[in-house]
């Protein structure tokens, strides 16, 4: 195999690559990335058995051919090199070596058999659909931030993406993370094609993964999903999951209906006191008081540790007194989930869970625990 291409274009496939692959693994070939040229194009794959990622690459092809190679050694070499660099790739079967030259600049790097390299088996797609770049990304950067960290609850350990039933009627696609003390739900217009879509959990470092091929708005991510994979892809890349395999709990239960102390208060303000008074928070608890009276909030700390802090906001509420304490950090992720200029808090007592939307917008709703302060 020899090919020559562009470095700019080979490090985006690269570092693709690399970030699906276990630092630490106990077998080689997974810390490998596979280069298969063929055409006028070359093609990066990776995998950690769980996630498969397949970067398609225009270049220059003289000798076609295929090996493999440690991608996070490819990745370090070609991200030092200079801009605008012609990168040569040479395998030599033989030798069992891989040559990287640019400029002055050569490398030679062990290589091993591409018919030691897994290729996730394919699987047969129940659903496919087509959706914008935009759409998922709003989905699962929302939602991703309530993902569940610990591994004994595995099926939270991802986010759940489903047809539900809208807000305002039909059907939406539905995206939903818990981890226990905060919940997020996000719809969108359900995509032709996904009515008959199955639930799938999808896992956290996929939702990572994902994240880096919906940057461009207006490109459209052919999705397919069956019961345990789903497949992403962009018309140069290929990203194929496992999905979790496990059952997502009731998330309805716990989505509050009849908490009717509503208060309106500017997102960023908000987030930013509540930043503020939290800087002496203990480390350990990071407890925040919320106090409420007619048209004024006040966030107050009291760490006997270090300190205590108080800041007022004047916000729109007309109901009783109330008292509820926070986790800081909750109220900061979900504040800062808000693109509009005013959150809306509905309230029930200081023991209920807190329900958080963006103004009248109901395809966007959070829910917080409050906590004892």
């Amino acid at each position: 195999m020899k090919i020559s291409i562009e470095r700019g274009t080979l490090l985006k496939a690269v570092a693709q690559a690399q970030s699906v692959v276990e630092r630490r693994n106990t077998i080689p070939i997974l810390a490998n990335v596979l280069i298969e040229a063929e055409g006028d194009s070359v093609q990066f794959r990776a995998t950690d058995l769980d996630i498969e990622v397949v970067d398609k690459a225009p270049a220059q092809i003289e000798r076609a051919g295929a090996t493999t190679v440690a991608a996070t050694t490819l990745h370090e070499i070609v991200r030092k090199l200079p801009d605008g660099a012609l990168v040569t790739l040479s395998a030599d079967a033989a030798t069992g070596r891989l040559t990287v030259e640019a400029g002055r600049s050569n490398f030679s790097l062990a290589t091993l058999p591409r018919e030691d390299f897994p290729v996730m088996a394919s699987s047969e797609y129940h659903s496919n659909f087509s959706a914008k770049a935009a759409v998922l990304r709003r989905l699962f950067d929302k939602s991703k931030f309530a993902i569940s960290t610990e591994e004994t609850r595995y099926y939270l350990n991802g986010v759940y993406l489903h047809v539900s039933n809208a807000a305002e009627g039909g059907k939406a696609l539905r995206a939903v993370a818990t981890d226990g003390h905060r919940l997020a739900r996000i719809d969108a217009e359900l995509p032709l094609g996904a009515e008959d879509m199955p639930g799938v959990i999808v896992p956290r470092k996929t939702v990572g993964e994902l994240r880096k091929l919906l940057d461009d708005d207006d490109m459209d991510i052919a999705v397919s999903v069956s019961e345990t994979k789903v497949r992403f892809a962009t018309p140069n890349i290929t990203l194929t999951s496992k999905v979790i395999d496990g059952t997502f709990p009731d998330y309805t239960r716990v989505i509050p209906a009849g908490n009717t102390r509503r208060l309106e208060v500017d997102a960023a303000e908000f987030a930013q006191a509540v930043d503020r008074v939290a800087t002496v928070s203990s480390e350990r608890s990071r407890a925040v008081k919320l106090q409420l009276e007619e048209d004024r909030l006040i966030l107050s700390v009291n760490a006997p540790d270090s300190g205590a802090a108080e800041e007022e906001l004047a916000v729109a509420y007309s109901d009783e007194r109330l008292e509820i304490g926070f986790n800081a950090k909750y109220l900061l992720e979900i504040a800062n989930q808000v693109d509009r200029e005013n959150a809306v808090f509905m309230f029930n007592s200081s023991g209920d869970p807190t329900l958080m939307r963006e103004g009248n917008d109901e395809s966007a709703v959070y829910v917080v625990m409050p906590m004892r302060v």
